[in-house]
């Protein structure tokens, strides 16, 4: 085949899901010359599963892409249907706003938005080929025989690349929703001594609308009270699409298990390994055997087009099982499923063998993100996305890598997670797993990151200047709150009508506020001239101030966790040398080599005595070159 150079750029991003679409978008904004690719470009920032972006830790992500100048909080804003914060009956460390979208506007604004993008191309292809030269990236290689060089290469490849579809006994090569796969890039990857393994997710059966019995299921809302996930909107209206709850069964139970061998999954067909936190029907019943039911949503795919999606029930059992469990559930007996559920497997590598900024540890210039890394989800893939392309940048920049830790992000967690701790199964973000959440907060997204994006050249001034408004606006009010006074009779006619204990004299509405059964919105009544807030500015109030003895503990815990994440290790280090190290602490150093002793601690098998070795060993090194 005739190879033909097709031009030069910066960065090329291989795919254009969520990931990609973050990576390429962010290296354009930074002033790089950048070529997106996708095998159909009405895959671009494509839904195949649930039809929903953010969630429970989810949200966060999201949050925090968008404070660093990123599009999925912008482009959910558009496009969302119906709009939930959850978790509000527990504490503001895990309110997680989620949004219901019209998949197909959430596609079509989203291909706007990369259309229109200064220093973006994309271009509908298949990349069969990465170039590499000594370690170093030079460009990629596509079906057609186009050769682009590039500098920097982000591969985002989602569940495309060597994508095999399974329902029932019949597997085939496929990418989602039956797009085509990406096959030989998984060849070549190999081949160039990236090893690769195999991972699996799945998705429900979609059904047309006008077949549920809606009037046999909990009806769920939208909020009254609509929260943006983008800081870049104050307020949003619109009238807001229903979501249904309903229930399998123990018929429905029975009918699984009477045809589990004919299932994919627990009939041999599948190696890759599956998402513990989403799992298949099948995996729900053999995990759970004595739950007499398991809940089900049934959501909108969006105002233009009838489909339902049934969240909850993924499956790789035959059409025939799938048509007759699905008719057992309370208000889905008569639905005509327009689209099977299946079970998808693709490859993806390790990311123990990533840098922090993503950067694959053999190849320079080569970076990663999202289902490609072993995570799961959207809002994963997007946070690893926009780090990816923003590193890829700086790369060709010649500049410092942009590294979140794990007190500063949700995006840090995420990240850290994956390259120092590994996974061996799609990885979910979740709130337990960020250790500093009550400073991580949804709400406070753009307090920590948008002026850290504004000084890389990502965030925009536009942005900057929002953000330093609410950040005043928020100091503002909390001084205000600090220093006015109430006087005691006042002040007791308050607390005795919200049943809490009255004071002996004079306060402060901030000491008021510090009360759990005192809001914010509670002390208007005391205070009927105050500043009429914007609804994010007041939030950050009040859980600066509620908070603000538990913030100050968690912070102390970050000053101790930055001691050890300032304290590099030098690239040189030879940890066979060290006598003191346990032999499973050289290996497992050896093998993944640390940016700091902060990480290194994280890493399983490696324990805290080695570590302090390990202190002591950079101590006298660094003295001894003194």
């Amino acid at each position: 085949m005739e190879t033909i150079h097709m031009g030069d750029y910066d960065v090329v991003v291989v795919g254009a899901g969520h990931a990609g679409c973050e990576a390429a978008l962010a290296a354009a904004r930074m002033g790089k010359r950048t070529l997106m690719f996708s095998i159909n470009l009405e895959a671009i920032a494509m839904m195949p599963c649930n039809p929903a972006v953010g969630g429970t830790g989810k949200g966060h992500l999201v949050r925090e892409i968008d404070a660093l100048g990123g599009e999925m909080g912008i482009n959910i804003d558009k496009a969302f249907i119906q709009s939930r914060m959850l978790n509000m009956s527990k504490g503001p460390a895990v309110h997680s706003l989620r949004a219901q979208a019209d998949k197909q506007l959430y596609h079509t604004e989203m291909k706007k938005t990369l259309e229109k993008q200064e220093n973006l191309w994309i271009r509908q292809g298949e990349v069969c080929d990465i170039d590499i030269e000594n370690g170093e990236i030079k460009g990629v290689l596509t079906r057609t025989g186009g050769y682009y060089s590039c500098k920097s290469v982000v591969i985002a490849t989602g569940t495309f690349l060597g994508g095999k579809i399974f329902i029932g006994s019949s597997a085939f090569a496929s990418g989602p929703n039956g797009l085509a796969p990406s096959l030989t890039l998984s060849e070549n990857l190999r081949r160039r001594g990236i090893p690769l393994r195999r991972f699996k997710t799945g998705t429900p059966a979609r059904a047309l609308r006008d077949t549920f019995h809606f009037e046999e299921m909990n009806v769920q809302h939208g909020d009254p009270e609509i929260v943006p996930f983008s800081f870049m909107n104050d307020s949003l209206e619109k009238d807001q699409a229903d979501c249904w709850l309903t229930y399998t069964n123990e018929k429905t139970h029975k009918i699984i298990w009477d045809n589990m061998e004919r299932s994919a999954l627990y009939g041999g067909q599948i190696e890759g390994v599956g998402p513990r936190y989403c799992p298949s029907i099948e995996t729900k019943l053999e995990r759970f055997p004595d739950r007499k039911r398991h809940q089900l949503f049934v959501e909108p795919e969006g105002l233009s087009t009838d489909e339902m999606y049934i969240q909850g029930m993924s499956t790789s059992l035959p059409e025939d099982v799938q048509e007759e469990f699905y008719h057992t559930i309370k208000g889905l007996e008569d639905i005509v499923i327009t689209r099977p559920a299946y079970a998808i497997e693709y490859d993806c590598i390790n990311p123990l063998n990533l840098k922090l900024n993503l950067e694959y540890k053999d190849v320079h210039g080569l970076f990663c993100a999202g289902q490609f890394n072993g995570s799961s989800g959207y809002e994963e893939a997007a946070a690893q996305g926009i780090m990816a392309g923003i590193n890829a940048a700086l790369e060709v920049s010649g500049k410092d890598p942009f590294i979140l830790d794990r007190s500063e992000a949700y995006i840090g967690v995420l990240i850290d997670d994956l390259v120092t701790k590994g996974t061996n199964e799609p990885y979910r973000m979740m709130t337990s797993r960020a250790e500093y959440r009550l400073v991580l907060r949804q709400d406070n997204a753009d307090e920590r990151l948008t002026e850290k994006s504004y000084r890389i050249g990502l965030a925009s001034e536009e942005r900057y200047q929002k953000y330093l408004k609410k950040k005043a606006a928020v100091q503002a009010e909390t001084e205000r709150l600090r220093t006015t006074k109430v006087p005691a009779a006042d002040a007791n006619a308050l607390l005795e009508k919200y049943g809490t204990s009255p004071v002996d004299g004079s306060v402060s509405l901030m000491e008021l506020m510090k009360r759990p059964e005192i809001s914010y919105e509670a002390l208007k009544e005391l205070d009927p001239d105050r500043p009429k807030l914007l609804a994010h500015v007041q939030t950050s109030v009040e859980v600066n101030v509620k908070y603000e003895g538990y913030i100050r503990m968690q912070q102390k815990r970050i000053e101790k966790f930055k001691r050890l994440e300032n304290r590099k290790i030098p690239d040189d280090i030879d940890y066979n040398q060290i006598d003191s190290l346990r032999l499973e602490a050289r290996q497992k150093l050896s093998e993944r080599r640390p940016a700091s002793l902060g990480q290194a601690s994280r890493i399983s098998g490696v324990s805290p005595s080695d570590v302090s070795v390990l202190m002591i060993f950079l101590e006298k090194r660094r003295r001894t070159r003194a």
